[in-house]
């Protein structure tokens, strides 16, 4: 198995592990509170994997263009505008995953009535 695939499996079982221990006790009020921590350490890990993911492929980006440049420096004000529109596609995809960790970090359901039972 390579690294890379190594890594990635470890982090898929962190996540997943993660969240599905935060669901095992949330019936009551000390079970909630170990949902949110659950999820808030699931959120953290997923946002980490979004932006190494993005710094990946952008440096990849960045490098292919620059060579490109080098290569061809006519052509560089056609290949700037694909690397700037692709690099912005790249950079969607973490703020997708910024979007999905704060719905499920703030909009979850019940989280109202555990902060009032938890901070009476």
């Amino acid at each position: 198995m390579s690294k890379k695939r190594f890594v990635g499996a470890l982090t898929t079982v962190l996540v997943l592990g993660t969240v599905s221990t935060a669901f095992a006790g949330s019936g009551t009020a000390e079970g909630l509170w170990k949902f949110y921590v659950g999820m808030a350490l699931a959120c953290g890990f997923g946002i980490a994997l979004a932006a190494v993911g993005t710094s990946f492929a952008m440096g990849k980006a960045l490098t292919a263009a620059l060579e490109g440049t080098a290569r061809n420096p006519e052509a560089s004000g056609k290949i700037m505008t694909s690397m700037i529109i692709g690099m912005a596609l790249i950079e969607a995809l973490c703020i997708y995953a910024l979007v999905i960790c704060l719905i499920m970090a703030f909009k979850i359901p019940g989280f109202e009535e555990l902060t009032a039972q938890l901070f009476r």
